[in-house]
């Protein structure tokens, strides 16, 4: 019996090239934060590299360190930027190219950088709704000037990171550019080259392709969701983008039910007549989510099935009515194919795609292909 997450890197250099095409031109940094939303990072800028990719984003410091320790050399952003001292010594050693959201943070790379003896590049922030992380708008000028003239620092690239691209009303969005644009204007009519700028998310570089290109501020974007195949948001669903990851495991045991009988924990599930039960070896612990249990679908023999009672922590069982599935047989959970995609399986659970995609499990081997 093989559990598996099927990693389609083919689709994945066909997502980045119609991406790319999206963006106008612009240079893209390929997200890749939470080992790539579950895809396994080392494999996937592997593979972008070879399409052209140069430039990555990772949210924190341990995840820079472990793409280093697999031996890729690429250009790293550094999302998160850095929380301490010693993190920000961390961080150039490694050399990424920490996002600055706050003075403290440049004293400490400052601080680092001169200990090392390097002239460090970085990016900065700046906070125009998401309000998370990042400089005001109002206090960006500053910032902005005193990195550009820091001995230790270079200022690589200037960003800000939209809070409501995904919605059909793009007003907020083009109200966060605004105070950028701003932000930006003062910071160049004080002297200061910002280098890189970078506005677009997926959800922003999709909402482009609906409301105009004036969503894509900047030389660069930055897709996440996007590159592995999947929406942000439904009015936003590209069909030409295709899933990278597809959830599949076999049929590990068949067993016939009668009408009424209950299946699982609780029988919260019972037979709606005599029919049959298949038991697939994969489970909440591998990142099929508990609260699908009543909406979720599997793909077998070509054709959906329902989950039939709750979701446990290392099986679930489904219910293929009168026609019973086979021992060995293959199941999609969601990807490719027949089976439902994980947007819709994130719908049926009452969550988000992103969410699902993360949760898949370590004990799920990934298999990468193409």
């Amino acid at each position: 019996m093989t559990t598996q997450a099927v990693i389609d890197l083919a689709a994945l250099a066909d997502n980045f090239a119609r991406l790319r095409v999206r963006a106008g031109g612009r240079a893209l940094i390929a997200v890749v934060k939470a080992d790539a939303y579950g895809h396994g990072a080392e494999a996937v800028v592997r593979r972008l590299v070879r399409e052209g990719c140069e430039s990555f984003a990772v949210a924190m410091v341990a995840e820079a360190a472990a793409l280093r320790r697999a031996g890729l050399g690429v250009r790293l952003l550094l999302l998160g930027g850095v929380g301490e001292p010693a993190e920000a010594r961390e961080a150039i050693a490694l050399g990424a190219l920490p996002v600055v959201h706050g003075v403290e943070e440049v004293a400490w790379l400052e601080q680092a950088a001169r200990a090392l003896g390097v002239r460090a590049p970085v990016h900065v922030e700046i906070d125009t709704g998401m309000r998370r992380l990042g400089v005001t708008p109002e206090a960006a000028p500053e910032l902005l000037a005193r990195v550009a003239a820091s001995p230790q620092l270079a200022l690589a690239g200037v960003s800000t990171h939209f809070a409501r691209a995904d919605e059909e009303d793009l007003a907020p969005t083009r109200a966060q550019l605004a105070a950028f644009r701003a932000a930006l204007a003062a910071a160049r009519a004080a002297g200061v080259d910002p280098g890189r700028v970078h506005v677009a998310n997926s959800a922003g570089l999709l909402s482009a392709g609906v409301a105009g290109d004036d969503l894509l501020e900047g030389d660069a974007g930055r897709p996440g969701l996007a590159l592995y195949g999947v929406a942000p948001a439904p009015h936003l669903a590209d069909p030409a983008l295709k899933p990278v990851m597809t959830l599949r495991t076999e049929v590990a045991a068949v067993r016939a039910v009668a009408a009424g009988e209950g299946v699982g924990y609780g029988h919260a599930w019972r037979a709606p007549h005599s029919g049959w039960i298949a038991t697939l070896p994969i489970g909440y612990a591998d990142g099929v989510p508990w609260s699908g249990a009543r909406r979720g679908e599997v793909a077998i023999g070509g054709a959906r099935r329902p989950l039939a009672g709750r979701v446990s922590m290392d099986c679930v069982t489904v219910w293929t009515g009168g026609e019973p599935a086979r021992v060995g047989e293959e199941a999609v959970v969601f990807g490719a194919g027949t089976a439902a995609r994980v947007e819709e399986w994130a719908e049926a659970a009452g969550t988000i795609a992103y969410e699902l995609l993360v949760r898949v499990g370590a004990r799920v081997p990934r298999a990468s292909r193409g």
